[in-house]
């Protein structure tokens, strides 16, 4: 099944990033979100980044006006209904996503790949929600996605061989790395990053050290090039704090158990960059 045309559901900071690296490799992409004013945004965004692009010489003017050119964009989904690959890249919402993908299997061909960018949420348990369940399958990317190599690929339990075999080689075609895993809970990249993260919100919660501190040592200590609580916010808190939700109720361990004082932050609204404030000031 050939990939010509994509659509991208969410034009956040992960849907836009996504749709910046399709339309520079020469895909015709809409971008599909729920108000206009988000798409406007997400637009300028993907313009801005190819502008740092430009400045840095991986990219020409031409490139950049041909690469914008070949994106669309859309309030209805419906406006997904020509596409041979569908990537969903919503919130972090378990009943959002079963939601986004019954009504996609509604108005995609018959042909399309359905591919979710979730970082945790389980592939089968979304793939049920259609009745293609052997063409649904993760590829999540990373944050920024035009600058990060990694995709992980994740088969849920009925993806076909065929599936996978297009996305691997789409992936690639992007001039990504690939990393295929299982559909358990957070699958490689989360099951072992958030607790990290997690465990540096314990040290901060329990006084072990200060902020900074914490930063620091993970940073020189570990060759980290961004410390865990600053990572946290670049991610986004409740991001954090979902994902750590989800290997909790999936594993039983409660090695994942959510830190309080996470919960406590997300509660007051201090979601990181993205509000401002987090465990820093933006």
């Amino acid at each position: 099944m050939p990939i010509e045309t994509v659509a991208v559901i969410g034009a956040g900071t992960m849907g836009n990033g996504i749709v910046h690296v399709f339309a520079q490799h020469g895909y015709a992409v809409t971008m599909i979100d729920v108000r206009d004013d988000l798409l406007e945004s997400a637009r300028a965004t993907i313009a801005k980044n190819m502008d740092r692009q430009i400045n840095k010489g991986a990219l020409t003017q031409e490139q950049k006006a041909e690469a914008l050119g070949r994106v669309t964009t859309s309030s209805e989904l419906r406006a997904a209904e020509s596409a041979d690959l569908v990537i969903e890249a919503a919130s972090e919402n378990r009943d959002l996503k079963f939601q986004l993908f019954r009504e996609l299997d509604a108005v995609v061909p018959e042909s399309a790949v359905l591919a979710t960018n979730t970082s945790s949420i389980s592939i089968t348990e979304i793939a049920a929600r259609t009745s293609r369940p052997e063409q649904v399958i993760g590829m999540h990317f990373m944050n920024p996605v035009p600058v990060m190599q990694l995709v992980e690929v994740i088969r849920g339990l009925a993806t076909s061989d065929e599936t996978a075999r297009v996305v691997l080689a789409v992936a690639e075609g992007l001039g990504k790395t690939v990393a295929e895993a299982q559909d358990y809970p957070g699958f490689v990249s989360n099951r072992i990053l958030m607790p990290m993260i997690n465990e540096a919100v314990f040290c901060l919660m329990e006084g072990v050290a200060e902020r900074d501190a914490i930063d620091t040592v993970m940073k020189l200590g570990m060759n980290h090039p961004l410390g865990p609580l600053a990572l946290a916010d670049l991610i986004g808190l409740d991001t954090c704090l979902a994902i750590m939700q989800v290997l909790h109720d999936g594993l039983g361990d409660d090695k994942y158990r959510p830190c309080p004082l996470l919960r406590k932050y997300v509660a007051a609204g201090k979601l990181g960059r993205k509000s401002g404030e987090g465990f820093y000031t933006y």
